[in-house]
This record gives structure tokens, C-alpha cells and sequence, in this order.
């Protein structure tokens, strides 16, 4: 970093805002020795986590992939399973499908706000499964359809309404991955619920990057006294008994530690504050770019609050005059950093063996799509160096 010249100072995509009270509770628990997963402050946190998104009961686990993985374990997916999850995301959850045995169907997502696309899910259990036994079957592999798992890309929360009518028609549940959209809010059926208490069982994300972190972590959140039971019992490897060390299933150690909670503790205390900045950041943007040629900014549905965890922009490159990586090329010799989404995972060498789809929409976004710098802490002038950045892309 070059302080004399704040200019050429590199401006990241998404780093950590630690501005509360993190050093004093992490403070505490080395003074008083509680830095493992045992502590007041795991169980503050799950406290905050069910008071903020309204679900009934939480569980903390060392990953958001950790908790997307028991989630699908206490909702009842088996091995051989099929689930439903969007091409354009984040390998992980297509990666805890996985590790529960089952198999992800890739689902392409929509074109106006890249989420996942319950008009397709519905074309997939009309034209390509059979209802037997009461069960839901894919035809062409034989195997039963449980679940459904939509991500809230980029902070934005998926059609829920929509796709929890297709769960209830035909008897599968959801699984709603709210990694990304901590402080969104859906606003349909004339009222408003938070991300994370969507679908039948959620999950959040406190890494290093999120909305809020304790530099790693995640949370379960239900509505189900006995799914949160069998999650906490599963993440602490499955221990029968207070006192003796027996175990009748196999468990994981998914826990979280009490000085990783004690940092989230202090960031939830600032969530309000955090999710404002985020969408400041991606209102600027949108003023901003919006009639720059060849760049639209990701905006947000008329029934939902996007928590804008990542500010996307799109570009069209016969329009702006070079493609989204030309122009993250560009910006990173400028000292900012920006990243493109995620490779579909219908084109995944990692799930080569799931069911292949076509999902073009998916592709078009991977392909056209590029984040830009939109940390919390994030400064006027910083964002004004990008701005600036963009502005200059399609100079003559």
C-alpha cells in the first residue's frame, strides 16, 4: 500500500469490517480461557441469529458448507437422493449434496436477477419426472427427487413463494441457502420475511467475506424443534452420552469455537449498519453506471430487499467495447480488484458425473458478469477510483 499516494492504493473486492466491539469480546475469552467450542458466546449467537431472521431455533457450525451439509442430513436426504440446485452458485452446495450421497439436478436461473428459475424446476418435473409410490422420480436415472435447494445469489433471495409451491405439490423440501443474503428480505403475499427463514431449513455463512463473519463459520436455522435438535447432535460428532464416550452414528466435528463467536457476536450487533452500507455502495453504482454503454448494474425485484452482499455489474461487450474479463484485466492494473461469478457447475469438471442440463442463462451471467469493490468499508473516494475506472472502459 502506498500511503502518499492514495490513488494507487489496491482497493479489494470484499474484505472484513471489524468496527464494533470485536477486540473486547475476543478479549474475554482469552482472559477467561473459554477459545474452544464450548462458551457463552456460541450460544449468543445462535440467540441473535433466530432474533434477527425470525426461524424458532439455531444451530452453529464451523463452515456454512458444514451446515448445508447436516441440513440436507436432518431434511432427510439419502443416499441416492437427487436434489435440485442452481447452476450458477458456489460449488458448495452442489458439494454437500455430495457428501449426503445424493446427486444435484442443475437448474438454470433467471434472466433478470440470476436466481434460481422455479419456472424451470417446474419444467423439469413435468417433462422429466414420474410420481410412483409417492415419490417424486427422475426418469431418466431412477431416483427420487427430495429436495430442492435455492441460493439467495449475490444477497438477493430467490422466488420462494414459487418454489415452495412446487415443494408442497410434490412433496419435497427446502433447503434454503442464505450464505449470501444475511439482512435481505423477501416481500411477497403481502407481507415480509428475512433470508434464512425461507424455506424449510436454512443456512448462513459468517466467512471471511460475508456480510458479517467470525472469520469462518456458519448457522442452521429452523423452525423444527427436532431437525435442530438432530443438526447439534450431528455437528458434535454424535456423542450418546453426558459422560461416556459412545457414539451410535457417525458425526462430524462441525462445531463452532466460542472466539470465533465472540468476533460474530460483535459483527451481528452491527448487521443493521453493514446492510445499509451494502446497498449505499450498490445504489452508487447504479447512479453511476447506468448510462455508461455495455454496463448494467444488478439491480433487485420489486418484491424483494437484496442485501447487494456482492455489487454484480454485467457487461455487453459489442456495447462497452471489451468483454468482463478484459475489463477485470484492466481494473487490476489499476489496483482494483474485482472477480467474475462462479463457473456453472452444469459445466463442472468436479460434477462431471451429475445429470448434464442445458442452462443458458446461467452461462450468459458466468460469462458477462464481473463484482466490483463493495467491502463495508468501502470509502467515497475509493468507490469514486472505480467508478472512474469503469467510466474509462469504453473510451475511444
Amino acid at each position: 500500500m502506498d500511503r502518499k499516494n492514495p490513488a494507487a492504493r489496491r482497493i479489494p473486492v470484499c474484505e472484513p469490517f471489524l468496527g464494533g466491539r470485536e477486540w473486547e469480546y475476543v478479549k474475554e475469552c482469552l482472559d477467561t480461557n473459554w477459545v474452544s467450542t464450548a462458551g457463552g458466546f456460541v450460544r449468543r449467537l445462535e440467540e441473535l441469529a433466530t432474533a434477527y431472521v425470525g426461524a424458532r431455533h439455531a444451530v452453529a457450525a464451523a463452515s456454512g458448507t458444514a451446515a448445508l451439509h447436516v441440513a440436507l442430513l436432518v431434511a432427510g436426504i439419502e443416499p441416492g437422493d437427487e436434489v435440485l440446485v442452481p447452476s450458477l452458485t458456489f460449488i458448495a452446495p452442489a458439494n454437500a449434496v455430495r457428501y449426503a450421497g445424493a446427486w444435484p439436478v442443475f437448474i438454470d436461473v433467471e434472466t433478470a436477477y440470476a436466481q434460481m428459475d422455479p419456472g424451470r424446476i417446474a419444467d423439469f418435473i413435468a417433462g422429466e419426472c414420474r410420481a410412483a409410490g409417492g415419490r417424486l422420480v427422475h426418469r431418466a436415472t431412477g431416483r427420487r427427487v427430495r429436495g430442492i435447494l435455492p441460493v439467495d445469489l449475490l444477497g438477493h433471495p430467490a422466488d420462494m413463494d414459487a418454489i415452495l409451491a412446487l415443494a408442497r405439490e410434490h412433496g419435497l423440501v427446502v433447503i434454503e441457502d442464505a450464505t449470501e443474503s444475511l439482512g435481505g428480505v423477501y416481500r411477497a403475499g403481502g407481507g415480509a420475511r428475512r433470508c434464512g427463514a425461507l424455506g424449510h431449513i436454512a443456512c448462513l455463512s459468517f466467512n471471511g467475506n460475508k456480510i458479517i463473519t467470525c472469520g469462518g463459520g456458519g448457522m442452521i436455522l429452523t423452525d423444527r424443534q427436532d431437525w435442530a435438535d438432530r443438526a447439534r447432535y450431528l455437528t458434535t460428532q454424535a456423542k450418546d452420552d453426558p459422560v461416556e464416550f459412545v457414539h451410535e452414528h457417525v458425526g462430524y466435528n462441525y462445531r463452532l469455537t466460542n472466539l470465533q463467536s465472540a468476533l460474530g457476536c460483535a459483527q451481528f450487533e452491527r448487521l443493521g449498519e453493514h446492510v445499509a452500507a451494502k446497498r449505499r455502495i450498490a445504489s452508487a453504482y447504479r447512479q453511476a453506471l447506468c448510462g455508461v454503454p455495455g454496463l448494467e448494474v444488478m439491480g433487485e425485484a420489486p418484491w424483494a430487499e437484496s442485501a447487494f452482499w456482492m455489487s454484480a455489474v454485467r457487461v455487453t461487450p459489442e456495447r462497452y467495447g471489451m468483454d468482463s474479463r478484459a475489463l477485470l484485466r484492466r481494473l487490476a492494473t489499476e489496483g482494483i480488484e474485482t472477480r467474475p461469478l462462479w463457473q456453472p457447475l452444469h459445466l463442472s469438471p468436479a460434477h462431471r458425473d451429475a445429470q448434464r442440463r442445458t442452462c443458458p442463462a446461467a452461462e450468459d451471467w458466468y460469462r458477462r458478469t464481473l463484482c466490483l469493490p463493495c467491502s463495508v468499508g468501502l470509502t467515497p473516494a475509493d468507490q469514486a477510483r472505480v467508478i472512474a475506472a469503469c467510466k474509462g472502459g469504453n473510451a475511444p
